[in-house]
């Protein structure tokens, strides 16, 4: 098993802040919408604005942190040939115990779904939930022409969307990340120390004791 470093302390750091914003805007906004019931309708629109607020920070930041750094490269979309390849894998392979078709490195932590699923969070599921969002908090500055008579209706449900979109990638994210590992809960693992076991691959590069922001 080759031992190496993949995920820098800023990226881990920003996602777990990420999730953990992410999962307490679903639940303050699903009691804002009436589906549950834990803080009370005021409580829960407070924190909700607390937490997307928040969270359109970590965005901004982090989006500065990917260019800056040339990381925003992990999330170039693979050649189809390789997406189906991950495609088979995951449908058929992974159940016989084929080796995987994607072998990660510094530069290529994600497989050719991952780049996909990712790319789609940051430029779709992302921007749908803060333009909305957005959109929904200034809704008294809409009364002006050439708006005025607009309802909320349409941004309440492309808002609602994106929730269960972001609620889905949540569900699908964790399946597989805890389910899809050589090891048990290796990617879990590799999220919290930064580092991964990975197969024999001889283009895998060595460990590196020293961490790098």
């Amino acid at each position: 098993m080759a031992r190496i470093y993949l995920y820098s302390r800023f990226l881990r750091l920003y996602h777990w802040l990420q999730a953990l914003l992410v999962i307490a805007l679903l639940l303050t906004g699903f009691e804002v919408h009436g589906t549950i019931a834990v803080s009370g309708f005021e409580r829960a629109a407070t924190y909700h604005g607390i937490a997307a607020w928040s969270l359109l920070g970590l965005w901004a930041l982090a989006w500065f942190w990917h260019v800056t750094t040339g990381e925003w490269k992990q999330y170039i979309p693979s050649p189809i040939d390789r997406v189906v390849a991950m495609l088979r894998y995951y449908g058929v392979g992974i159940f016989r115990g084929e080796p995987h078709p994607f072998h990660k490195d510094r530069w290529q932590r994600h497989n050719p779904l991952q780049r996909m699923a990712y790319l789609s969070l940051h430029v779709v599921i992302g921007p749908l939930i803060w333009l909305s969002g957005l959109a929904y908090i200034f809704y008294p500055y809409w009364q002006a022409e050439p708006m005025a008579g607009m309802t909320l209706t349409p941004v309440a449900l492309l808002h609602t969307l994106g929730a269960f979109l972001m609620l889905a990638f949540l569900c699908v994210h964790l399946y597989l990340a805890l389910t899809t590992s050589e090891r048990p809960f290796g990617f879990l693992k590799g999220m919290i120390t930064g580092y991964e076991e990975l197969g024999d691959d001889p283009r895998a590069p060595a460990s590196r004791d020293k961490e790098t922001a």
